[in-house]
């Protein structure tokens, strides 16, 4: 099936910077429909420059993406998850020398970051995501209500950016800008949270690092960053920061895998509880540790049949942060078996304590193995300059 999607809205900062509209068509082959992005290295560029400009402002006033913060409720057991294959899994990249180690705190994965965009009312917006084994090292995992706003039935949320290692305004390994997002047809189309998962290839990353005073000629034909000081032209400087993989790593894969078993969930929580209690402010990472439901979860104003469930008091903001089964506390890598989708009441006392995901099954792995093998490319030339 094929959906057509609306221009992308457009934002303006303090620089005069616009955001460039994307727009396109999606492709649906069989159960997987991918979506583009930023097409090419110009509209990367832009992309990049956006969240980029007044020193990242756009990064720090990003807010938790709390699309379903009315919609929290208890969810009911019914059922079970349907495995439709063996089980099977794709081993993680980076770190693989270290020791496990015998750490009793939780080492946060170098994996873990947070993904940005605009969403369809204009805002900045923030959802949790990991970066995980693909060929070309550029891949990463995330909720698909992340990559598509389903409020609004806009089909792609604009501006789309991963940042890994995200902690307090900082972007410490660099922006990668989401090249080309891959979700299930059922979540594409028909908005089935039985399939709110999704996988993006981003661009190498781009660094930015320092100020440079130009000539106005210079500074005319500079693509990215600038800005004029009372007639005095500067830009800032960029450098390829390499693959993403490369760079921090990635997380293993698995599917069709027995629930009732331990895996550790990681994200960022923001949003408030329903009772209007705030915990978390969105800067650092958190996790939880239990075992996830050996039964689905109901919640039919999702059309959702088939969720597992996990124990965890967080809130909106996690949404898209990994599930991480077989997770080794010394090489900060496991094996990425779902994605936080939902949040729920399950003593109603007006406080969250439970999420959701999907099960990942062979439709999943067909998703991720139609992503893992799609090339993406740079964005910054070798003399630092950004691509046109």
């Amino acid at each position: 099936m094929k959906r057509i999607l609306l221009p992308a809205g457009s934002a303006v900062l303090a620089t005069g910077l616009l955001a460039a509209g994307l727009a396109g068509t999606a492709q649906a082959q069989g159960d997987i429909a991918t979506d583009p992005m930023a097409r090419n290295a110009q509209q990367a560029s832009s992309v990049a420059s956006f969240w980029a400009a007044s020193n990242f402002a756009a990064l720090r006033s990003a807010t938790a993406y709390t699309w379903d913060a009315k919609e929290v409720r208890k969810v009911v057991s019914k059922g079970g998850y349907s495995p439709d294959g063996n089980p099977g899994s794709a081993t993680p990249i980076g770190e693989e020398k270290k020791a496990p180690g015998k750490a009793q705190n939780v080492n946060m994965p170098k994996t873990l970051g947070k993904v940005f965009f605009v969403d369809g009312k204009g805002k900045f917006r923030y959802c949790s995501a990991t970066s995980i084994q693909s060929n070309y090292r550029n891949l990463v995992a995330t909720a698909g209500h992340c990559v598509y706003d389903t409020d609004s039935n806009k089909a792609l949320l604009d501006n789309w950016v991963f940042v890994p290692g995200y902690y307090e305004g900082k972007a410490p390994f660099g922006i990668y800008v989401g090249k080309q997002a891959f979700t299930h047809t059922d979540f594409d189309v028909y908005e089935d949270y039985d399939r709110d998962y999704a996988f993006v290839t981003v661009y190498n990353g781009i660094s930015f690092n320092g100020v440079k005073q130009v000539t106005k000629k210079e500074y005319d034909g500079f693509v990215g960053p600038k800005r004029n000081w009372g007639g005095r032209y500067y830009i800032l400087l960029s450098k390829d920061a390499g693959r993403l993989g490369d760079v921090v790593g990635g997380q293993g894969v698995s599917w069709n895998q027995p629930t009732g078993k331990q895996v550790r969930a990681f994200g960022y929580p923001a949003g408030p509880h329903p009772d209007g209690n705030k915990p978390y402010s969105g800067v650092t990472p958190k996790w939880c540790y239990n075992k996830t439901t050996a039964k689905a979860v109901g919640a039919p104003w999702l059309k959702i049949e088939e969720h597992i469930g996990l124990k965890c008091a967080v809130t909106p903001g996690f949404d898209g942060g990994p599930w991480l089964a077989n997770y080794s506390n010394g090489k900060r890598l496991g094996y990425v078996n779902g994605v936080t989708s939902t949040f729920a009441d399950q003593d109603g006392n007006d406080r969250i304590d439970y999420i959701t995901s999907p099960y990942f099954d062979g439709e999943t792995a067909s998703v991720y193995n139609s992503a893992k093998n799609t090339w993406s490319g740079k964005i910054v030339g070798p003399n630092g300059e950004l691509y046109k």
